[in-house]
């Protein structure tokens, strides 16, 4: 892999994180792809389909296990990683973050080039709310009728937003480059809500 910038993508199963996996594939410069996909199965679905839509790559991309919501597996997934390919030049954290990040660190610190990334997109449902949601202050009363509430989604992106800043301000001496990536907005399957979907592309949201 000494050739191959090798590049770990969390939730690359499926949405944002397979089409940050296609680019890679299509990318001319050397990668080594870690599809990271907390269903072994749905991992390989997924590499399957990679493979059909870009058949010419010369880029490899391989599957690997990670539950961002349990610690063991993301250290299993950190040992796994370490043993091979024994490398690690930047982490996309389509999905989880911090314990992610944390575990590794180590890793990514001994790239002589390495990134780390955050897709943390806000202004994009800000600015849809904006458009689509010109409504007056709600009338007196409790509770309130909100259709579409999004506060809880602006709350967990700013957090994200934040997150990233502590982490450029803790690897600023190690060299390493980190960003926050505002994707658009995008309808993906998050939350496995058809019809929020519906409603997001109704909205004018584009495919990932």
């Amino acid at each position: 892999m000494a050739s191959r910038k090798v590049v770990l993508v969390t939730g690359g199963n499926n949405g944002i994180g397979y089409e940050a996996v296609k680019a890679f594939l299509q990318s001319q410069k050397p990668y080594h792809i870690l599809l990271g996909s907390r269903s072994v199965e749905k991992g390989q679905l997924a590499l399957a389909a990679l493979r059909q839509e870009v058949p010419g790559s010369k880029n490899t991309v391989e599957v690997l296990q990670v539950d961002l919501e349990s610690d063991d597996s993301i250290e299993q997934a950190f040992e796994q990683v370490k043993k091979s390919p024994g490398q690690l030049d930047a982490l996309v954290n389509n999905a989880g973050t911090n314990v992610m990040s944390w575990t590794f660190m180590p890793l990514l610190l001994k790239s002589p080039d390495p990134r780390l990334l955050f897709i943390a997109g806000l202004s994009q449902i800000t600015l849809a709310a904006e458009k689509y949601f010109p409504t007056p202050p709600q009338p007196a009363g409790w509770p309130k009728t909100i259709d579409f509430e999004t506060i809880g989604y602006r709350c967990s992106k700013t957090a994200l937003n934040m997150l990233m800043l502590d982490w450029n301000h803790k690897l600023k001496e190690d060299g390493v480059k980190v960003f926050g990536v505002g994707p658009g907005f995008l309808a993906t399957n998050l939350g496995n809500d058809p019809e929020l979907t519906a409603k997001a592309k109704a909205m004018g949201a584009k495919h990932p």
